[in-house]
């Protein structure tokens, strides 16, 4: 229970610390509960969009419902997007760009990646109200089991001690991993449910989690928590995209 709080705690901006201390070692196991998070998140996300969709024109509806998941995770995966952007596209060396990905200052590749990544997103507004809501509480989740995944495929690319959150993450047990699928999986049910054809969206996040594994192990030789971040925006990306691709008309 106290790693699910260290969870919410670490990538929310919501008071989940004044319900109990958690011990700084709950940081590392953080992992499983990745998906379950994305409850939290995704969920806020499609309620807000749903809720201001009925006062405001869907476009709109759903920036401000973009901007509601900003304030509640405090732009931290954004932000792990810039530096990836920043070092990914600045770096020809792995020194190099873990140096770039530590500056705390955003350079011209993150400002135009977080650019095209927001035009992308706003885009999603051309779907149905119900399909853009059942996307925006499932791909949260699911994206972020694609992303936990990270941890056993890549080794961390630093020393702990020089992470920006003094924590790497530990390796998940077998029944911690369950619960990290259960979490990622189950939200798919309400999509699915809606539009089935959508099914062969879940297979995008994968195939983009791959691809962004494979550079940072040429790259790197391991991963970051940017890294982590980016991966997690980016699958999520690419699961928006293909099902505006399926229900084109």
């Amino acid at each position: 229970m106290k790693t699910l709080l260290a969870a919410l705690i670490f990538f929310t901006r919501l008071p989940f610390w004044r319900i109990a201390s958690v011990p700084a070692e709950c940081f590392k196991h953080v992992v499983p509960y990745w998906p379950l998070v994305g409850w939290l998140t995704g969920g806020l996300l499609a309620a807000s969009l749903w809720l201001f969709a009925q006062i405001l024109p869907l476009p709109m509806a759903w920036i401000l419902a973009l901007a509601t998941r900003l304030f509640v995770t405090g732009c931290l995966h954004e932000d792990g997007l810039a530096d990836f952007c920043d070092g990914f596209g600045g770096g020809t060396t792995r020194e190099r760009t873990l140096a770039i990905m530590k500056d705390s200052h955003i350079g011209t590749y993150g400002v135009i990646g977080l650019i095209l990544y927001s035009l992308l997103m706003i885009q999603m507004s051309l779907l149905p109200l119900p399909v853009l809501c059942a996307t925006a509480f499932c791909a949260d989740a699911y994206s972020k089991w694609c992303a936990s995944h990270l941890i056993h495929l890549l080794p961390y690319a630093r020393k702990e001690e020089e992470s920006k959150a003094k924590v790497t993450y530990s390796q998940t047990m077998l029944k911690e991993e369950a619960i990290c699928t259960l979490g990622g999986w189950l939200p798919l049910c309400p999509l699915l449910i809606i539009e089935p054809s959508l099914a062969w969206a879940c297979l995008c996040p994968p195939f983009a989690f791959a691809l962004l594994c494979l550079w940072m192990k040429r790259r790197l030789g391991g991963y970051t928590g940017d890294c982590c971040g980016a991966m997690f925006l980016l699958c999520e990306l690419s699961f928006y995209l293909c099902t505006m691709v399926l229900l084109w008309k």
